[in-house]
């Protein structure tokens, strides 16, 4: 029995490093073993594709449910279509275009089914485009002068954030400066994000004064769930996203808080992550597609530093990894659950899509295996200067000039710098009379009084014509060659003579 034991005390040492408790028990050193651990753990595979757009900030991702096309926008006015499967190594958006004029891209999202794209900027009015750019439709603007809200057909300030409903492909909802958001109990609170829950009943509204607001789409008068002090009152909260499972609710404020929120419980956070700066009222916080991971971005100011991607796990909310961006605040994020790749807009102008090479699917991974086009250089013939210094004067061509040069040689030159005389406006002067207006009524008043009485002797214009009849006839001498040589013509007669002798005034007036 004895033996046996014995035999069962190795076993145990052997397996667990010490074969009994007590003060003799085996200690261990924790810090050394979690040294081991982190040296010996597998690095995670990452791999970055990044393009600069040369704007102030990426204000606006928005990437197509299929996971093909992506669309930014910022504070340049300019929105931008990429397609993953027709861009190659450079890059470059197929699509630049401004539907807004100058009013600065806040939130870019296509719809449920992908076809169109909701656009909402700085002015009153949100607009729908379709997946080329195309302008679909633009919402109606509301009556300025109108003090209830209810009674006008739009907004009538800026808008701040709009989303897509996940269910009803044509309904689409957005917020405003006007507070059109909720029903309002004698405070005015501004929206500045709103979102929908995954199954579309929910509707959830984050508002300047820190309160985080969610209604029942089927009861849209009175909230469900309220919660007046989910962030710093005067904090502009910058995102709400709902988890998958439609249970959790996540708050990114301008308190540089994350919080995490459980809307069956909705009067306190379940869990808050504190020390994530945030400059920006448009910085995002979004769910990873299996739930287990919560992400953001940072804020930095200029030379202070680089923004960061900050993961945490959803149960114990511990800051599990992050990735330095780069030097700017790190603005908009995305995870799409097709591509398994992370979206990323930055303060600075740069877009960057994270992949990993063996667990994302398409998406960024098409692009990379294509090289960029050679340029077709097309070649010309230019006549070169030929400088004969000993050459005549005759034969010797004329001395290539700059611009400037050529002009100030032209200015001395009478001829070509004459400036020709004004058309003269009013009375003529000088010599030189007005021209007439080029309207209708001037032309009629022009050609009203003109004199068309002719004033030509018809006796001087036939004799005109006498000496080549005279010399050449044709129509009448020819007939009368053979019978009358000699013309005959008749004599004078009485009532010729007393026809004459007429006055004036009772003869025949032609």
């Amino acid at each position: 029995m004895d033996a046996e034991e014995g035999q069962s005390d190795g076993d145990i040492a052997s397996v667990m490093g010490f074969s009994g408790f007590g003060k003799k028990a085996r200690t261990f050193d924790l810090t050394a073993i979690f040294e081991q651990t982190r040296r010996t753990a597998i690095e995670r595979s990452q791999r970055v594709l990044g393009t600069s757009l040369n704007c102030s900030s990426v204000s606006a991702l928005g990437l197509d449910p299929s996971g093909a096309r992506l669309v930014s926008g910022g504070y340049d006015f300019d929105v931008r279509f990429w397609d993953f499967a027709g861009m190659d190594q450079t890059l470059q958006a197929f699509r630049t275009l401004q539907p807004c004029e100058c009013h600065q891209i806040k939130s870019l999202q296509y719809s449920v089914t992908g076809d169109v794209i909701l656009v909402i900027s700085g002015n009153a009015q949100a607009k729908v485009l379709d997946r080329d750019g195309f302008n679909v439709m633009e919402c109606m603007k509301g009556d300025q002068y109108i003090v209830d809200m209810a009674n006008t057909k739009g907004h009538t300030a800026m808008l701040n954030c709009g989303c897509w409903h996940p269910k009803i492909k044509e309904e689409f909802m957005t917020c405003s400066n006007d507070g059109t958001v909720r029903t309002w109990d004698g405070k005015k609170v501004i929206p500045i994000c709103c979102t929908y829950s995954r199954d579309g009943k929910l509707v959830a509204a984050g508002c300047q004064d820190g309160s985080i607001q969610i209604w029942d789409r089927n009861l849209s008068v009175h909230t469900k769930y309220h919660c007046r002090q989910a962030h710093v009152p005067g904090s502009a909260t910058s995102c709400l996203a709902f988890s998958y499972d439609g249970m959790t609710l996540a708050s990114r404020g301008g308190d540089d808080t994350l919080k995490l929120w459980d809307i069956r419980n909705f009067k306190k956070p379940v869990n808050v992550a504190n020390g994530l700066t945030n400059y920006s009222e448009m910085t995002d916080c979004c769910f990873s597609p299996d739930d287990k991971l919560l992400f953001t971005g940072t804020s930095v100011k200029k030379d202070e530093g680089n923004g960061k991607l900050v993961f945490f796990d959803r149960t114990t909310f511990q800051k599990v990894y992050q990735i330095d961006v780069t030097n700017a605040s790190v603005v908009r994020c995305l995870w799409h659950p097709k591509l398994n790749q992370i979206m990323v807009g930055t303060g600075n102008g740069l877009v960057k899509v994270y992949y990993d090479p063996l667990k994302s699917y398409r998406g960024a991974k098409l692009c990379l295996a294509k090289t960029k086009r050679k340029e077709k250089h097309t070649e010309m013939l230019a006549q070169d200067y030929i400088i004969t210094p000993h050459a005549l004067p005759m034969f010797r061509e004329a001395r290539q000039r700059s611009t400037k040069k050529q002009l100030e040689k032209d200015r001395l030159d009478p001829k070509k710098s004459h400036k020709p005389e004004p058309p003269v406006s009013g009375p003529g002067r000088g010599g030189r009379v007005a021209a007439h207006g080029g309207t209708l009524s001037s032309f009629i008043v022009k050609n009203i009084a003109l004199d068309k009485t002719d004033d030509s002797n018809p006796r001087e214009a036939i004799l005109r014509h006498a000496q080549a009849a005279a010399e050449d006839p044709y129509w009448v001498a020819p007939a009368y060659t053979q019978t009358q040589p000699e013309p005959l013509f008749a004599e004078a007669s009485d009532e010729d003579e007393e026809a004459d002798k007429e006055p004036e005034w009772k003869k025949r007036k032609i």
